[in-house]
């Protein structure tokens, strides 16, 4: 799977002079975790997520006896303000597992999809937990389509458990298998593909 099959598309941006309050009622009102910023070119120079707005926004409840009462130093106004610079972009044809290595490596909640500076999605956590959660119905029948696309849609039989895909072949071509395992690789919930031909029983598995 590559980057544009999972990615949130369009993506709601901001500018930096976009105000920290209209930025947290984006990420409130639409359930997002980050926003692309873009400058005046809409060419992308950061991101800002829900830890950089919260940070520092809250006064101390008076209720409460603090050993420090000194008032908190006035909290950033604006997204230029308190997003994190430079940011990680990625292109639409990235592997996800390269997108999955990042956000983990980098503990990043949301990756930007850029083509070239324009930005064309997002990809976040959120997208690809929905991509392992995809009904097994829908992932087998995603793959018929792509099988049957490519021809003989009758030679094929498809079986998916837990996103393991079981592909019988009719023949034993090598370079079909290629294909079919390829078609099968890209559709979104698919963990791994195992194509048997049913002529000689052989299960040939991917790589």
């Amino acid at each position: 799977m590559q980057a544009h099959d999972v990615m949130t598309s369009p993506v709601r941006t901001v500018t930096p002079e976009t105000t920290v309050k209209d930025a947290a009622s984006l990420l409130a009102s639409h359930g997002f975790t980050a926003l692309p910023v873009l400058d005046d070119t809409e060419r992308l120079i950061g991101i800002v997520t829900e830890a950089d707005l919260i940070r520092g926004r809250f006064p101390r409840d008076p209720r409460y006896h603090h050993g420090d009462a000194a008032m908190p130093a006035a909290a950033p106004a604006t997204v230029g303000e308190v997003m994190t610079t430079p940011a990680i972009g990625m292109g639409a044809g990235a592997d996800v597992v390269d997108l999955a290595s990042v956000m983990l490596t980098d503990g990043v909640r949301s990756l930007p999809i850029v083509d070239g500076s324009t930005v064309i999605g997002i990809v976040t956590r959120r997208d690809l937990l929905r991509t392992l959660a995809r009904d097994d119905r829908t992932i087998s029948a995603d793959i018929r389509h792509q099988l049957a696309m490519y021809g003989a849609a009758g030679r094929w039989s498809v079986r998916v458990d837990d996103g393991v895909v079981a592909i019988g072949d009719e023949f034993d071509n090598e370079t079909d298998r290629h294909v079919a395992t390829v078609l099968a690789e890209a559709v979104p919930g698919v963990t791994a593909v195992h194509v048997v031909s049913e002529t000689t029983g052989n299960d040939h598995l991917p790589g």
